[in-house]
């Protein structure tokens, strides 16, 4: 039998969940109020869910809400209206800018002795 190649158990199924409860209350709301038509209902269940999923994802709520499908470490945004930090550039070393010789054989530079 092949194996199956996803691997379950990297799922996060906390953002799994969520998703499929989106999905079910925005369809359900899609078919109450367009009174039980099927592509009407199918449209606004499709846009309801795609500003529930916006405003869960991208809303600055604060909240330590599953807002990835990774399970891996959340990168943490600014507050809405602050800029971004970026890191402080490196400083150049005088060390690392020396250039080595472009050719040693023609380099008459004395090496130290060791002695």
């Amino acid at each position: 039998m092949n194996e199956m190649p996803i691997d379950l158990a990297a799922v996060n199924w906390v953002y799994v969940g969520v998703l499929a409860i989106f999905v079910f209350l925005t369809s359900l709301v899609g078919a109450l109020l367009t009174f039980q038509s099927r592509t009407w209902g199918a449209f606004l269940s499709a846009v309801l869910f795609v500003i529930v999923f916006v405003m869960w994802s991208y809303y600055p709520h604060n909240l330590p809400l599953p807002t990835r499908l990774t399970a891996g470490a959340e990168v943490e945004r600014p507050p809405a209206g602050m800029p971004a930090q970026t890191a402080p550039e490196k400083p150049s070393s005088p060390i690392t800018d020396i250039t080595p010789p472009q050719n040693p054989v023609t380099d008459v530079t004395p090496q130290p002795s060791n002695q």
